[in-house]
């Protein structure tokens, strides 16, 4: 039932919408002209963005030293890509992947909310009583010539061709309210009280709210202003309601899309236009006296495209002015209010659980990435960084499953010294953890939501942006591929080790030694900070060491299957399972080597398998 729903309801929408064309033409000149700008706003904002590559997302990294530097970041950023939506988005993806702080965001917020302000102007002064499309028509034919040459020339051809239909959408809207004529009367008998104003406010927000686009709104708005269809009171109430609604837009986006950083600046972000349009809101009347005086002094007091223009500046910089002296303190009350979510461990149930414990952890989804979210995907840089967080996170569970693996509490890998009594233990069935069932549990989803993550970006990359996402995927599948080898190494541990008459038993103690050895090394390495050289020299000593434990091994077991000490069958499982222990070693140490590959900072930090926190994902 639900799929016939969402399959009529739309084609019953597509026919109620031909027939109210087939009835109005001034109608259908309204939508068409509202198609054409929204397009083009996505073809300009489409092409800026990708004309831009990784410099706007670095200029914004570097943009935040100062709260003053991250306000004009934010009025420059939205000036240029004429989006307060992206550029909202792209601020909560850097909190989100912790490449700015929320004192930053907050700023670059405020200068946000400014910047549209400038686009309001062009809307403004495009509005006037002359057709745009003779201009449209050639940069038409320029921008499509401009998509046959390079990747950088098709970019700009894209914002050529947005420009071309934004200057069509304007004619097209400013035709459709001359067809309506008196069509609108109805707005005539509504009172300029509060009342009235609140009307105005809420046709605002819903109007934005189903454009989803806060300048569709204010094109709207001034082309019914330029056409008489609106008074100048009731525009100014309408991009009150504009302004309130483009916050809830993002606020949806963000708070889905992002993490805890990302949801405070989605909440900013609707704080600043809620209080900013109910103080607008109860000031409307004195603000267009204010409004009028400032435009009379220009020479355009008669103009009301300008003084909506001139508005919508005032009603930013009245936000601002409330919010700035505020940062800080908002800050606090965020971080107070929505605080950073604790991070969940990775709970599995034992023998010593009573019951209903033993229940509840049944009952508990699989482990899932915790750092890929939509909102990262808005740039490269924000989806490299949220890729390196979850490599990591993907790094430390699969530390741990080897290490359950191996039949050891994950303390061993922690803990200053090992404690050998544990280390040379049979295995507890209490705490018997089959090593296919963490992978299942707690590997692979996290692995498939990380390759699911790397195919949905859909940004130009250049040279070294490929090299890193190449470098990550096989970074992702080597420490796949080491708790595979985990896997089969646990079958015969766990047989010989419960077996401490077998003769064999002590092969697979030294192996499980080597192993725990090996994970405590590639923590320890991986987080170390060191100089290349010196980290490189540590690395090879590593590697020495994984060498000569394995030629002893060897030459042990067929020292010992000459002597008859070890039948052939015992001497190729032993054989087999080495060949797993170098493999794990092999696939760890690829990992910490790759972290050099490119000198590229973000993959250092892959190195650091083991993570900042000491208590473990998985735990009994």
């Amino acid at each position: 039932m639900d799929k016939i729903k969402s399959f009529l309801l739309p084609i019953l929408a597509l026919c109620v919408l031909s027939i109210s064309f087939w009835y109005s033409s001034g109608w259908l000149q309204l939508c068409s002209g509202l198609a054409l700008f929204l397009f083009g706003m996505q073809c300009l904002e489409e092409g800026l963005k990708q004309l831009a590559g990784g410099r706007l997302e670095q200029l914004l990294e570097r943009s935040t030293a100062t709260r003053f530097k991250g306000f004009l970041f934010g009025v420059g950023g939205t000036m240029v890509l004429q989006s307060t939506t992206l550029m909202s988005l792209l601020t909560i993806a850097f909190i989100s992947t912790g490449l700015i702080q929320l004192a930053g965001g907050i700023s670059i917020l405020l200068g946000i909310n400014l910047g549209t302000s400038g686009g309001m102007w062009l809307l403004a002064a495009a509005g006037q009583n002359f057709s745009l499309s003779p201009i449209a028509l050639p940069m038409l034919v320029f921008g499509v010539l401009a998509g046959f040459n390079g990747e950088n020339s098709k970019a700009l051809g894209r914002i050529i061709l947005g420009i071309a239909f934004i200057f069509l959408g304007i004619d097209q809207i400013k035709g459709g309210f001359a067809e309506f004529g008196n069509s609108l009367e109805l707005f005539e008998q509504v009172s300029r009280g509060y009342l009235g104003q609140a009307l105005f406010v809420g046709m605002g927000v819903i109007l934005t709210a189903m454009l989803m686009s806060s300048h569709a709104t204010l094109m709207l708005i001034l082309a019914a202003l330029a056409a008489g269809q609106l008074e100048l009171w009731q525009g100014m109430s309408m991009a009150i309601g504009g302004s309130v609604g483009s916050s809830f837009n993002v606020a949806i986006m963000g708070w889905l899309g992002g993490n805890r950083g990302g949801q405070r600046l989605a909440a900013v972000h609707v704080l600043f236009n809620l209080i900013t349009g109910l103080t607008t809101f109860l000031l409307l009347t004195p603000l267009m006296l204010l409004v009028h005086a400032l435009m009379s002094q220009l020479g355009v007091g008669d103009n009301s495209l300008l003084q909506l223009a001139m508005f919508q500046t005032l009603f930013n910089i009245i936000g601002v002015l409330l919010f700035w002296p505020w940062q800080r303190h908002l800050e606090v009350l965020l971080c107070r209010y929505l605080p950073d979510r604790q991070e969940p461990n990775v709970l599995i149930a034992d023998s010593h659980t009573d019951e209903s414990a033993v229940v509840e952890q049944r009952v508990l989804p699989e482990t899932r990435a915790r750092y890929l979210n939509e909102t990262a995907l808005a740039s490269v840089d924000t989806a490299s960084r949220a890729v390196v967080q979850e490599l990591q996170h993907l790094g430390r569970l699969s530390l741990e499953v080897i290490c359950h693996a191996l039949y050891q509490p994950v303390e061993q890998l922690s803990s200053i010294k090992v404690n050998e009594e544990r280390l040379n233990a049979r295995p507890n069935d209490a705490e018997c953890l089959d090593a296919q069932v963490l992978y299942e549990r707690h590997i692979k989803g996290v692995y498939s939501d990380l390759l699911g993550f790397m195919s949905r970006l859909d940004a130009q990359m250049d040279e070294e942006h490929r090299q890193f996402w190449m470098t990550c995927q096989v970074v992702a599948l080597q420490l796949v591929d080491a708790v595979k080898d985990a896997k089969h190494l646990q079958k015969n541990l766990g047989h010989y080790l419960r077996n401490d008459r077998s003769h064999v038993h002590h092969y697979y103690l030294d192996l499980r030694r080597h192993v725990l050895w090996v994970l405590r090394q590639v923590r320890e390495v991986g987080r170390s900070d060191l100089p290349d050289d010196v980290w490189r020299s540590r690395l090879d000593w590593v590697d020495a060491q994984a060498a000569k434990f394995d030629a002893d091994f060897r030459h042990r077991i067929f020292s010992e299957v000459r002597s008859q000490q070890l039948d052939n069958l015992q001497a190729s499982s032993l054989m087999n399972d080495l060949g797993y222990c170098s493999r794990i070693t092999q696939s760890l140490r690829n990992v910490l080597q790759l972290g050099l590959v490119g000198e590229n900072e973000l993959l250092r930090q892959v190195r650091s398998l083991g993570g900042d926190d000491d208590f473990p994902l998985i735990h009994l």
